[in-house]
């Protein structure tokens, strides 16, 4: 058996985040918590973090120019809209969302939804991350 020797790394290896300390984002609907970016941990290919949905909840639609999105749902049952077509996100499912692709997503159920999310690559800067489509929730 041959083992593989790597040099040491110079790269500074950033925190562990903790969700409950990452502040919560409600600007586009429920809960979202940004744990793992360039500013938290110096990451340069991506960012990762949690979304909760209460029931009756939305994120509203938006798309993004830069990135792709992976989704995985972790517990509860949404309505996810992906360019205009409808599908169900269940528990311990997951959806990849191309570059370009407007989506929504609606607990349409009676329980808490729970998700995990990753973008990537990253916008050039963060302002040019999210393109929205629809207004913020209570703004109409």
């Amino acid at each position: 058996m041959t083992t593989i020797q790597h040099a040491p790394s110079a790269v500074r290896i950033g925190p562990t985040v903790s969700r409950a300390e990452a502040p919560p984002n409600r600007r586009r609907g429920g809960d979202i918590r940004v744990l793992l970016s360039p500013t938290s941990v110096g990451s340069t290919a991506g960012f990762m973090g949690t979304l909760t949905l209460e029931p009756g909840e939305i994120v509203t639609e938006h798309w993004h120019p830069y990135s792709e999105e992976f989704l995985y749902c972790q517990s509860g049952d949404v309505l996810v809209t992906l360019n205009g077509e409808e599908r169900r996100l269940t528990a311990e499912s997951a959806v990849h969302i191309p570059i370009g692709v407007k989506h929504r997503i609606v607990n349409d159920s009676t329980t808490t939804a729970f998700f995990v999310f990753l973008c990537g690559p990253l916008a050039p800067r963060p302002e040019l991350g999210h393109v929205d489509t629809e207004l913020p929730p209570g703004v109409r």
